[in-house]
């Protein structure tokens, strides 16, 4: 099947991203898209959408972007497939007060060696913005990973059944695995402490019972 062809045979309508927006009202859920052309986000401002994602295979599209920064609204840019000179230029085009970039190879399962997750660190010190990461790979523990590394954002594809028809379902996670994966980052962020030594109360039964002198 033609891309062109794919697009059209899973692209919802007017009715249903209004279905769409009328069910995350009515659960408190703040939700939004990735336009692929300036049409799409004309459409999406109907919506009062509170930003845009911006794909991986977008970040050269100038007028997109410049299209995307008229509208005042926050960027979430992925940067799959991408130079760090295109990410420059679609990040100084995006405008760097509004932005967040998001790190993500565009293949689809991603193999773990081309993960990079070494990218967060590197695009929060070239760029001072705030990074998120993109996962595509099969598997959790890379995407905990991330937050790990310092990701503030990580978005993975959802998908019911991973045997379902469809282009994206081998680098999905079915539902069972998104709450996983919420549940492993939330135990990471509170096993991250303040970093200030201390001696917790759990802690005094051993040392009295372990410690041969006493410190300070």
């Amino acid at each position: 099947m033609k891309y062109i062809d794919y697009r059209y045979k899973i692209e919802f309508d007017q009715s249903e991203y209004q279905e769409i927006s009328d069910y995350c009202a009515s659960r408190g859920v703040d939700w939004f898209a990735s336009p692929w052309d300036e049409e799409a986000v004309d459409f999406l401002e109907g919506f009062d959408v509170p930003c845009y994602k911006i794909a991986s295979a977008s970040v050269t599209d100038i007028p997109l972007l410049e299209k995307i920064r008229s509208t005042s609204r926050p960027g979430i840019m992925s940067s799959g497939m991408s130079t760090m000179g295109e990410i420059r230029t679609g990040a100084e085009t995006l405008g760097l007060d509004n932005l967040l970039i998001c790190h993500s190879t565009s293949a689809y399962p991603c193999e773990p060696s081309e993960l990079n997750l070494n990218m967060i660190g590197t695009l929060a010190r070239e760029f001072g913005v705030p990074i998120g990461y993109s996962g595509h790979e099969t598997g959790l523990s890379t995407t905990v990973a991330s937050a790990v590394l310092g990701a503030c954002l990580v978005e993975r594809h959802i998908t019911l059944s991973r045997a379902m028809w469809g282009s994206d379902q081998s680098a999905s996670v079915e539902p069972q695995g998104v709450a996983t994966l919420v549940r492993d980052i939330r135990v990471f962020e509170s096993a991250l402490g303040d970093g200030v030594k201390k001696v917790y109360d759990s802690e005094i039964g051993v040392m009295q019972k372990l410690r041969r002198a006493p410190g300070n």
